[in-house]
């Protein structure tokens, strides 16, 4: 069974709903036959890379509400954070544009190190106290490294603007097509969508039930055909 989950770096609901997943997956009785798959999904798409600034003023600024209130809610997004054993800084973060993280998550996708990235992506955002987004591609690299991947060819993959930039519009795409307006977005096996940081209940529920109710192949009969397997090839004998 396959899981895809869209989400974003600068969403702290991905943050707490990735943890909460993969609290109930661990706990599924079929979680080694469970692939899961991490997809692209900016909140901020138009934001200049360059344009940084405080989460506290992006707050005010993009939902027209208060720094108390803004402030108020990160203090309760640490306490949701907390409760499944993450850390989460509300003092002192900034945002920025996330399209260059999301390019090199599909290059940690192709060597089988994309999870390991992006947990070190969510914990560089909102746990540490440097910068994803001021400190440029030097920090991406360091990461990556940290991920298990070559940083050589990381460092190459942030230089070159084209690349893996389809395979995230891509993405995207494929989230708006499936009515995703929001993240993140869970996906199981393109039958069934979870939106939100739902409880790890839910995640549970439906695995549960995307796994009860997977289809198994249905074949075309069509007579005997030639075929490879275990014993060998079968040779067409000619009377």
């Amino acid at each position: 069974m396959r899981v895809e989950i869209w989400s974003d770096i600068a969403c702290p609901w991905c943050y707490v709903g990735k943890a909460r997943f993969e609290r109930a997956l661990a706990a599924f009785p079929h979680r080694e036959q469970v692939e899961v798959v991490h997809r692209s999904f900016e909140l901020d798409p138009d934001r200049a890379k360059g344009d940084v600034q405080p989460v506290i003023t992006m707050l005010t600024r993009k939902y027209g509400m208060s720094e108390a209130q803004a402030q108020a809610g990160e203090d309760n997004l640490g306490a949701q954070a907390a409760a499944e054993g993450l850390d989460y800084r509300t003092r002192g973060r900034d945002h920025g544009n996330t399209f260059e993280m999301h390019r090199l998550l599909h290059f940690a996708k192709e060597h089988g190190r994309q999870d390991q990235l992006i947990q070190l992506l969510y914990r560089a955002n909102f746990a540490e106290e440097r910068s994803l987004f001021t400190e440029g591609d030097t920090r991406l690299v360091e990461l990556a490294a940290e991920a298990g991947l070559d940083a050589e060819a990381a460092r190459a993959v942030l230089a070159d603007p084209d690349a893996y930039a389809d395979e995230v519009r891509a993405d995207e795409r494929e989230a708006a097509r499936l009515g995703a307006t929001g993240v993140p977005f869970f996906v199981l096996d393109r039958t069934y969508g979870v939106s939100g940081a739902q409880p790890a209940e839910v995640f549970t529920q439906a695995l549960t039930q995307a796994w009860g109710e997977r289809s198994p192949l249905k074949p075309v009969d069509q007579g005997d055909a030639a075929a490879c397997g275990p014993d060998g090839c079968a040779v067409p004998q000619h009377g």
